[in-house]
């Protein structure tokens, strides 16, 4: 019927499809680009900032209260925690499907409600949230090693607002440099004499600094706000700030303090190629061309350059547009090499044939882009991965209803004729062929958890595109064949197609007649062939994602507990000498006492540690082979520094994970964790395969313990709090407010005690408390100062403390059988009563996914078996082509197993994919052959006559699949290359069981 009345209404169809062209085109044109689909979860993590505080000082006073809030919240997933010195991380991701802007809201809310049960001087509470747009494009490094931080900063915040103006950047930060800060030193000394507290004190500031709206007047018949300026406009202000007047006696802050100019202590230094720089990093919203934004923001960048001190240099130090447009152009290149394929493939059909086919492709394609453009998507490397896997599908359609076209012109049928007759003859096996493949693809478009929001641009446009074909194939196909096809074109077959007619008519036949003879045979031989390649499932392996195969990588430097900023930095420089005596590095960006800007979508910046270290490292290109070699030896080069972990982390697609192997150990005791952690980590190293072994509570280090006998403290009139309050004021100062000067410039006021009171232990004996009464009473008659050992590292999981045992595999080993070996030793060690341990890593990520996978599967094979069943009306003959189905795993883990790779999420993915497209084949033999029985033919001679009819449009939709996804088979790529090597291993075994077992099992079911 649709046939029909295109080729009626042959203007309006032609109309149609311009249209539909153009539209393609201006998708293609205003996509979205980006290396990586958004990929935006309910994952939030507050880091709340207390110097001086130990970790279990974190776990008592701010995550413990902040969990007990938090865990109020509905749909939550998982909960962890961490507790370093100073700051803690709480992480608390939803399920997937939740509102994130809801869940964010709810969080923020639940923290802020709680906020008074945090201590009053915790230096900062953020919250963030994940997500892939969060990464930065573009990382600029302002290099000197002469000019002043201050003046970093003025050139650097200058930058940051040229950047800001372009409208699709969502965020700029500027890092890497101590702030300005309005510097409060305190004389003890001075105060005990005039018997004034330091609560005094701070209150006078804070209320010195105070603007407090005045209300209002009516002045006639207006109304006038009164508005006072009581806050500090200059340091002389702040100085004069009056603190007491008893009797007359006026006592200024600048008679008990010095107040001055001051940058707070550094706690991240940044270098760029061993030179000293601020960092200003840069990320884009989300829905937008990365290309478009790099280039808005370099014509401003360009112009802002020759406007700094010639003291300066701007470096761009990292451009996310330079790799994605690299790997999207080896996507394009394999998309002409797959087009180039699939017309050698169609070459039996003649030219004039094979150019209709072809037509089909750019159609289908424009459509389906247009239909991903009104849906969302993005133009991404999964995106086109998908593109590239439609490529040999979408002309299935078009080539079945050609080939039919031609075998009725061959037959005598004019043009015209020929075209509504064969294109009616195939139509429901055209629906069938097509709705199978697309069920094949719409589960993984509804896979549950990250994996499979990481994976659903690739489905989806296999899935738009198909569906464009389906229409192109009733449409614009017959509409070109009923103009185009000439009669005399297919008097004679070309060289192609005689080759493939002795194929059919001779060794095909032959085979066909045997399996016919021996079916029972056949049948065994099918199954035999079936339960031996799932045996071989085992020597293949599994895994899960990846490395991203990227041109850069990131070097950590972790150093023990309790090391200061000065040393880890003496030790990153040596790090970084290391690395300018190999040509392989273009540039590195170091890190010292704060992790990189975040710059891959699955990294998140590592939070502010003195003894931690990041090098952010760019290679001049990156080679399959020779990369991981060159990182070996790096690897070793940088392993000469004791008391160092010194560890190279590549990038890897999915989920986030700290490493392939972990284990935790989960009970109630900081110490009997640490025991178990110990065990767990030797047992690790025993097992052949691991390197890196390492466990979260690796160190402890010494701390001074302040024991404050509270009832002394009582009798003398000292609040405990007050005890507290200044020690931390004199190790680590107190913030007071913030003071904006005459030109907007924003400073903190750091109220602290005389910097020589906090340079030695004894010091420690000068610290004076202020009583209510004003005296001020030495700390060591309050309390008792002694060292202890603790952890450096306090985790949560679940709200319950754990520990976890880590470590990498060994290149050349497979992931998933070193966790079976790791696992069986597991299960030998004693636990004491309420500790467990449980297995995290890549096993926890694989078991979740594969597990939806599998649900995915049986979806698929279902709702297919439903589609057969419709189009054939009996069971027995849905049953007949569904048999296809396993007949693919044979070729999919054999040719898996011969190229190395292992059965991996995307080989998964190739797997489900393989479900659809293997039927098709199956559909449109039985469906010929129930034609045939129709007209009064005899099973056997249906059989027959469908096997040699069909076989050649079932060989040619199974190369042109071949020709598609060839170019990512051989590309090498871990991530594409065994999804496309699956579904071609399983594309050749079913073509070659089907063409015999099918008829086979037809005849025994049907006969």
């Amino acid at each position: 019927m649709l046939t029909r009345l295109t080729l009626k209404n042959y203007q309006i169809t032609i109309a149609i499809f311009v249209m539909i062209a153009l539209l393609g085109v201006n998708a293609f044109r205003n996509m979205p680009r980006s290396e990586d689909p958004p990929l935006n979860g309910a994952f939030f993590y507050a880091v709340a900032v207390y110097p001086g505080a130990s970790p279990g000082d974190m776990e008592q006073l701010v995550v413990e209260p902040l969990e007990e809030a938090l865990n109020e919240l509905d749909d939550i997933k998982n909960f962890s925690s961490s507790m370093n010195d100073g700051v803690a991380l709480v992480n608390v991701e939803f399920n997937l499907g939740v509102d994130e802007d809801r869940k964010y809201d709810e969080v923020l809310r639940q923290i802020n409600n709680n906020r008074a049960s945090l201590p009053a001087d915790l230096y900062s509470l953020e919250v963030y949230r994940w997500s892939t747009t969060n990464v930065n494009i573009l990382q600029y490094a302002l290099v000197s090693e002469n000019a002043s931080f201050a003046d970093l900063e003025r050139q650097a915040e200058r930058l940051k607002r040229v950047i800001e103006k372009t409208d699709a950047i969502k965020k700029v930060e500027v890092s890497a440099y101590p702030k300005q800060e309005i510097l409060i030193e305190i004389d003890l000394q001075k105060l005990a004499q005039k018997k004034i507290p330091i609560n005094n004190v701070l209150a006078a500031i804070q209320g010195s600094n105070a603007n407090i709206p005045g209300g209002e007047v009516e002045m006639g018949h207006r109304k006038l706000n009164i508005k006072t300026t009581g806050n500090y406009k200059t340091v002389v202000d702040v100085g004069n700030t009056i603190v007491n007047a008893a009797n007359g006696n006026i006592v200024r802050l600048r008679d008990l303090a010095n107040v001055s100019y001051d940058y707070a202590d550094q706690q991240h230094i940044g270098r760029y190629n061993g030179r000293r720089a601020v960092f200003i990093s840069a990320n884009q919203k989300e829905g937008t061309n990365i290309f478009q934004v790099v280039k808005s923001v370099n014509d401003d960048v360009n112009g802002f350059i020759k406007t700094i001190p010639e003291s300066m240099t701007l470096v761009k130090a990292f451009d996310q547009s330079v790799t994605v447009n690299s790997r999207l152009n080896r996507l394009y290149e394999d998309f002409g090499i797959a087009i180039l394929l699939i017309l050698i493939t169609l070459l039996p059909l003649g030219t004039r044939a094979s150019l209709i086919v072809m037509i089909a492709i750019p159609t289908s394609l424009l459509i389906g882009l247009t239909a991903m453009y009104l849906t969302g998507f993005s133009i991404n490397q999964l995106s086109i991965v998908g593109l590239i896997i439609s490529l040999g599908l979408l002309v299935d359609d078009s080539i079945v209803v050609v080939e039919n076209i031609v075998r009725h012109m061959r037959q005598g049928y004019n043009r015209y004729e020929a075209t509504l007759k064969a294109t009616s003859q195939i139509s429901w096996a055209v629906i069938g062929c097509t709705a199978t493949m697309i069920v094949a693809f719409v589960p993984i478009i509804m896979l549950p958890g990250e994996s499979g929001e990481f994976m659903k641009s690739m489905p989806a446009a296999v899935v738009f595109t198909l569906l464009a074909s389906l229409l192109v194939s009733f449409t614009l196909t017959p509409f070109i064949a009923s103009r185009f096809l000439k009669e005399s074109d297919f008097e004679r077959e070309n060289a192609f197609l005689r080759m493939l007619n002795k194929v059919n008519n001779g060794p095909y036949q032959r085979l066909l007649l045997l399996g016919l003879q021996y079916p029972k045979t056949t049948m065994l031989i099918a199954v035999v062939a079936v339960a031996g390649s799932l045996m071989l499932l085992p020597v293949v392996g599994f895994s899960l994602f990846p490395k991203a195969e990227k041109p850069q990588f990131l070097i950590n430097i972790e150093m023990s507990p309790g090391t200061s900023l000065a040393y880890t930095d003496s030790i990153t420089r040596k790090a970084e000498k290391i690395l300018d005596g190999f040509d392989e590095i273009d540039s590195y960006c170091t890190n010292v006492g704060k992790g990189n800007p975040m710059i891959y979508y699955n990294t998140v910046q590592e939070s502010e540690n003195p003894g931690f270290a990041q090098l952010f490292v760019q290679l001049q290109h990156y080679h399959q082979q020779k990369t991981p070699v060159f990182l070996e030896q790096l690897d070793k080069s940088l392993s000469c520094f004791p008391g160092a972990e010194i560890t190279i982390k590549e990038f890897k697609n999915g989920p986030p994970e700290d490493a392939p192997i972990e284990i935790s150990f989960f009970g109630p005791n900081l110490d009997t964790l640490k025991r178990l952690a110990v065990i767990g980590e030797n047992l690790l190293k025993s097992i052949e395969g691991t390197t890196a072994v390492q466990h979260s509570m690796d160190e402890t280090t010494l701390e001074l313990k302040v024991s404050v006998n509270k009832d002394k403290a009582g009798m003398l009139g000292v609040p405990v709090y007050e005890i507290q309050k200044t020690i931390r004021m004199a190790m680590a100062g107190l913030s007071a407010g913030n003071f904006i000067d005459k030109d907007g410039n924003e400073y903190n006021i750091r109220v602290t005690l005389n910097s020589a009171n906090r340079k030695m232990l004894e010091d420690l004996d000068k610290i004076y408390i202020g009583s209510l009464s004003g005296a001020q009473i030495p700390l060591k008659q309050l309390a008792d100062v002694d060292l202890q050992t603790s952890s450096t590292l306090i985790e949560h999981y679940e709200r319950e403390r754990s520990v976890t045992v880590r470590a990498d595999v060994l290149p050349g080993y497979v992931t998933d059988k070193v966790t079976k070996v790791v696992l069986a030793r597991m299960e030998s060690i004693e636990l004491p009563d309420d500790y467990r341990f449980e297995p995290f890593g890549e096993y926890a990520s694989r078991k979740e996914t594969f597990g939806n996978m599998n649900i995915a599967i049986m979806v698929t094979f279902f709702v297919i078996l439903l589609i057969l069943m419709l189009e054939f009306h009996t069971i027995k003959g849905a049953l007949i082509v569904a048999s296809s189905i396993p007949l693919g795993i044979i070729g999919s883990i054999l040719l898996l197993l011969v190229t190395g790779y292992t059965f991996s999420f995307s080989a998964f993915v190739g797997m489900i994919s393989l479900i659809g497209i293997e039927v098709k084949n199956s559909i449109i033999l039985v469906d010929y052959a129930n034609q045939l029985r129709g007209e009064g033919k005899d099973i056997d001679e249906a059989i027959k006559t469908a096997g040699q009819i069909r076989f050649i449009p079932i060989i040619l939709t199974t190369l042109t699949a071949i020709g598609g996804l060839m170019p990512l088979a051989v590309q090498g790529s871990d991530l594409f290359s065994p999804l496309a090597i699956t579904i071609i291993g399983g594309l050749i075994s079913s073509t070659i069981f089907t063409r015999v077992v099918t008829p086979v099992l037809y005849k025994l079911v049907l006969k």
